[in-house]
């Protein structure tokens, strides 16, 4: 019995260091055209990557088109199925990534899918990390780690990336297993570790954007909420000049009580008394057109048409057959970006439980287009092929 257990002890610690080399990259040596700048190298993409990180989520707070278009680009990427080529293990690991747990309460590969591109979209870099139990055996879950605990360092000589947590201290420690971090960059720079945030250049044009709103909103509080200006002109005779001052106390507080009694009230003055409204004469700039350049600049950042996004600029506004194929090729940008990390948790849960077979992706298709055209055209092209054959049995029939 001491040698089955020792022996099964032995096959579990192979299958983890299978796993652990099969993750790992390949070692390059060291490239030769990269500037002298010493052996690591801090890519900081603008100096503060936490306050960038804190725009950009302050920036989707603010403005609800930009967290509503990257909702809308999650939702859009898609699911997918992965097949292999042995079928036994194929349904083992469609169970796993159903009900693999994802960061504290949530399940399921989607979720964990969700979290990350959301991560990936809104900061240009996603980082999370696979857990195993406590036996090492199996997968226990999927974290999105937090960007704002880890230091990324790049190394240009041998283009890898280390990765760092930081402590409560400030202090910094890599991580002890890096084979098991999802790592992921949106269009990085040349020679950064850190992507690009799909809101990079939108600040500047959602604050022109939130001036604008609050200089709205401030206008019609002023203007909206009337405001009145009593003016009293005493006349020529020395007596009315003299009491000018009780007079007007007299008017301001008659003119208080009719405004602000619950119902409503007359005024009565006597003299010459002038009534205006404050801000009657003046025009509340027209902010249309302004509004929908800075959302134009906004919409065409986030690469999504107008429409999805539940504006309606245009008397016929749909999907053309160039916006849907450009839509769908964005979604598989995507989806490219994605696929390393989706690999890596399959391989690694595969040969954890002993499975050596070759397996692929799949993606589901992308359709844009609208259902009711697809149906008449697959119609149509029904009837030519029906109108086809009955042509070719007439020539069969004459011959």
């Amino acid at each position: 019995m001491h040698f089955m257990r020792k022996q099964g002890q032995e096959e579990k610690k192979r299958k983890r260091e299978q796993a652990q080399n099969a993750m790992a990259p390949p070692a390059v040596t060291a490239v030769q055209t990269t500037a002298g700048r010493g052996d690591f190298v801090w890519q900081c993409c603008g100096g503060n990557l936490t306050a960038e990180r804190q725009l950009y989520t302050a920036l989707r707070e603010a403005v609800p088109i930009i967290d509503s278009a990257i909702q809308k680009l999650l939702r859009i990427i898609g699911s997918f199925t992965v097949e292999c080529g042995d079928k036994q293990a194929q349904q083992a690991l469609h169970a796993f990534l159903e009900d693999v747990r994802v960061n504290t309460y949530q399940q399921g590969i989607y979720s964990f899918i969700s979290c990350f591109f959301d991560q990936l979209l809104t900061y240009g870099t996603a980082v999370a990390e696979i857990v195993p139990t406590a036996g090492g055996d199996d997968i226990g879950a999927l974290y999105v780690a937090d960007l704002d605990h880890l230091d990324l360092i790049h190394d240009d000589k041998t283009l890898s990336v280390e990765i760092y947590v930081k402590d409560g201290l400030g202090e910094r420690q890599r991580v002890r297993y890096p084979e098991l971090i999802l790592m992921t960059a949106l269009n990085p720079p040349h020679g950064s570790a850190h992507g690009v945030s799909i809101l990079r250049g939108l600040p500047f044009v959602s604050e022109v954007l939130l001036k604008i709103y609050k200089s709205i909103g401030m206008n019609w509080d002023r203007m909206g909420n009337v405001r009145f200006a009593v003016t009293y002109k005493p006349a020529g005779d020395p007596m009315d000049k003299a009491y000018a001052k009780d007079r007007a106390q007299q008017i301001a507080a008659e003119w208080s009580r009719a405004m602000r009694s619950g119902a409503v009230s007359d005024f009565v003055a006597v003299g010459d008394v002038d009534i205006r409204v404050i801000g009657a004469d003046n025009q509340i700039l027209d902010s249309e057109v302004p509004v929908r350049q800075m959302m134009e600049q906004i919409i065409t950042r986030l690469g999504l048409p107008p429409f999805i996004l539940g504006l309606s600029w245009s008397s016929t506004e749909r999907m053309s057959s160039q916006q849907a194929d450009v839509l769908t090729k964005e979604m598989e940008a995507y989806r490219m970006l994605l696929n390393p990390s989706i690999k890596k948790i399959c391989s690694f849960w595969l040969t954890l439980h002993g499975y050596d077979t070759p397996f692929e992706i799949v993606w589901d298709t992308i359709t844009m287009q609208d259902r009711v055209d697809e149906a008449e055209a697959r119609l149509k092209h029904a009837q030519a092929e029906k109108l086809e054959w009955e042509t070719a049995k007439e020539k069969e029939g004459k011959q």
